[in-house]
């Protein structure tokens, strides 16, 4: 199998805006967010579906999510939630989408536009990281 961007990114081939890292698990900041701080929660392990994770590797990657959760609310406190989404058709590769938002446009919104500012990246991921 021909390793992932996510893959490529846990190898340190690909730089990220990495906020948390453990032995399962990685966590940085999405490069074409939806809202601003949207994070992806990726598995080490590169499996496209989340249910053929192991199950080891299943409780570490929505143990990692809740981490992630809970930071954002600390850090965007003004945002009324902190929501999640897997789907899995971007990136063969297993993550859940973690983002502060407001509404269910912001929920349901999406944005593939133009080059990412990793400037303004590296700074949201400063501000982030734990």
């Amino acid at each position: 199998m021909q390793d992932s961007i996510f893959t490529k990114i846990i190898k340190g081939e690909i730089p990220c805006h990495k906020i948390y890292e453990d032995d399962k698990t990685i966590a940085f900041l999405d490069i074409n967010p939806f809202a601003t701080g949207q994070v992806l929660v990726v598995s080490k392990k590169q499996i496209e579906a989340v249910w053929d994770l192991p199950d080891e590797d299943y409780q570490a990657l929505w143990s990692t999510a809740k981490k992630v959760g809970l930071r954002l609310r600390e850090v965007f406190p003004d945002k009324a939630r902190v929501g999640v989404q897997v789907e899995g058709l971007d990136v063969p590769h297993v993550h859940v989408k973690v983002f502060p938002f407001d509404s269910g446009s912001e929920f349901h919104a999406r944005s593939l536009d133009g080059e990412p500012d990793h400037e303004a990246l590296a700074k949201l991921a400063e501000k982030i990281r734990f």
